[in-house]
């Protein structure tokens, strides 16, 4: 009886050690070197952008290197959902102006969908119009603040995009938050490592017609070495 009772424990302690490093495992898919800082009026956010989304990566280190989001606007923000920028138009945009046009002149992004890459809070992501292939836009993105979800609502969004969660990803969205209804809709190429925040307090603004903030929040961006 007392070697059954070892022998269980030593089960249980690899059961949980096991479940522990699972939990813990990094993703491959949201590794990266590259990182940027984006300074606002309202503070400093840090992002790492993905190894595994070339292609938003190299056009977001792009424009960033060329100055292109310099004295652009957040214009865009609803509180538990995302905060939206890198409309070129927004640059000396006069008070009230309708925003979020900006950039179609320029060649979209193919979408670079992964089941692995996920809305979580603090997601990094791109903006796009509703054309059939999803592509996105090659300069507006958002940043995920989301909220957090309920186990049904995880079943219900997997049934409607087809796809499956982790059990980590399923603990990400409900204890972290974020916005899986976007999941495998638009591309999602980096994340915030620091900053979190900053997302919190520039959601959070009075705004006027069309979620645009009355104060500008105002963005700088520059590569980390």
């Amino acid at each position: 009886m007392k070697s059954k009772i070892i022998l269980f424990f030593v089960a249980a302690f690899f059961t949980l050690a096991f479940t522990s490093i699972a939990q813990t495992a990094k993703n491959p898919y949201t590794e990266g070197k590259s990182k940027v800082k984006i300074t606002t009026s309202m503070g400093v956010i840090i992002v790492k952008l993905y190894d595994s989304t070339p292609k938003h990566r190299d056009n977001f280190i792009k424009l960033v290197q060329t100055g292109f989001y310099d004295s652009l606007l957040f214009h865009r923000v609803i509180q538990g959902f995302m905060i939206q920028g890198g409309d070129p138009s927004s640059k000396n945009a006069a008070a009230g102006a309708m925003l979020g046009m900006g950039g179609g002149d320029m060649e979209r992004i193919p979408a670079e969908f992964n089941k692995n890459i996920i809305h979580k809070k603090g997601a990094l992501c791109a903006a796009r119009d509703g054309n059939p292939t999803k592509a996105s836009s090659a300069c507006q993105f958002y940043l995920v603040q989301g909220k957090p979800s309920s186990e049904s609502e995880l079943f219900s969004i997997e049934q409607q995009n087809g796809i499956t969660y982790t059990a980590q990803q399923k603990n990400t969205y409900k204890t972290v938050g974020g916005t899986a209804f976007l999941d495998m809709n638009y591309t999602v190429f980096g994340e915030v490592v620091s900053g979190l925040d900053v997302i919190d307090k520039i959601a959070a603004v009075k705004k006027g017609s069309a979620d645009r903030p009355i104060e500008n929040v105002m963005m700088k961006m520059e590569m980390m070495k």
